[in-house]
């Protein structure tokens, strides 16, 4: 019979914060269904002849105490011997994220690993949404400057976002083209998102969950005075929302489409009920807010649907 171990690959669990994040609130409720928690990050993570190894070590996460985790024993585990495998370590998507990918792979027929690291890579994030351009505002990815400034030009207002950033890091508002900056910013991230700015993003964006496929909650992420930016680790506050006919409509698509992809578990964003661009598959955030604002809990309907 396979071992109740759940392995974690993350970042290491002194950088996560208790109050807010996904990780946590996913290990926690399985926790209760007695399976122990296995974590490593993806440093530690190989082949050695025929195995997958982890050098990691077991864990126990509990809300109740002042330290939030306690490790119990460090271990160089054979992940076969587990029964799930959450990827969860943030962006950014680079070389080594993809060969962490492409290493659980070569198990992913033994064991159940979320998301799927074959789809991870497929599902582009960011450049995956272009398939719903319809959805969207006014967007290109590119990496010539010249379509930058022209874009710039047309649309007065452009978001600039990096592809295979994460929360809200380097994202930039332009209002007129500036040439040494975006240079910059090309030099660093090489393709970008360029998306027209639309100003309705002081009254927030919606974060919208897809569990198995389905519309399964949604919270709406205020930025502070000041900002442009509603992700919560860059000082937005949440409030509970509803979603109007036309983002459910959107949602239930793309929740059916990157189920076909082999996605169990996506975050989407709307502003002005816009699409914007942000399809998390890689480390989707927000449901332990969503379980505080709303007492619903995710967690448990995400470990349902995998037959827990």
């Amino acid at each position: 019979m396979m071992n109740k171990i759940v392995a974690i690959q993350g970042d290491h669990p002194s950088k996560l914060n208790p109050q807010n994040d996904t990780t946590i609130f996913l290990a926690n409720e399985i926790q209760k269904k007695k399976y122990t928690i296995f974590y490593y990050e993806p440093k530690n993570l190989s082949i050695l002849g025929t195995q997958v190894i982890a050098n990691g070590f077991f864990i126990n996460f509990n809300y109740n105490k002042k330290k939030f985790y306690k490790i119990i024993k460090k271990k160089k585990l054979l992940l076969t011997n587990c029964k799930f495998i959450l990827i969860r370590q943030d962006p950014p998507f680079n070389l080594e994220y993809i060969t962490t990918l492409y290493i659980l792979d070569t198990i992913k027929d033994k064991i159940k690993i979320i998301n799927d690291p074959t789809s991870i890579r497929n599902v582009s994030e960011k450049l995956y949404s272009a398939k719903y351009i319809k959805f969207m505002p006014k967007t290109i990815f590119t990496q010539n400057i010249d379509e930058i400034k022209e874009f710039i030009k047309k649309h007065k207002r452009i978001i600039l976002k990096p592809i295979h950033s994460y929360s809200g890091n380097d994202i930039h508002l332009f209002k007129k083209f500036n040439k040494d900056i975006v240079k910059k910013i090309l030099k660093k991230h090489n393709f970008i998102m360029c998306q027209k700015y639309l100003p309705k993003i002081n009254k927030g964006d919606k974060r919208v969950f897809l569990i198995n496929g389905k519309v399964s909650g949604s919270i709406s992420r205020i930025p502070k005075k000041g900002s442009f930016l509603s992700n919560l680790s860059k000082g937005a506050s949440a409030i509970n929302t509803n979603l109007t006919k036309k983002e459910i409509r959107i949602s239930k698509l793309i929740g059916k489409d990157l189920k076909k992809e082999n996605i169990f578990f996506a975050g989407i964003d709307f502003i002005d009920e816009k699409l914007n661009g942000d399809i998390n598959v890689t480390s989707p955030t927000g449901i332990k807010t969503f379980y505080d604002l709303t007492k619903k809990n995710l967690a448990e309907i995400f470990w349902k649907n995998l037959k827990v």
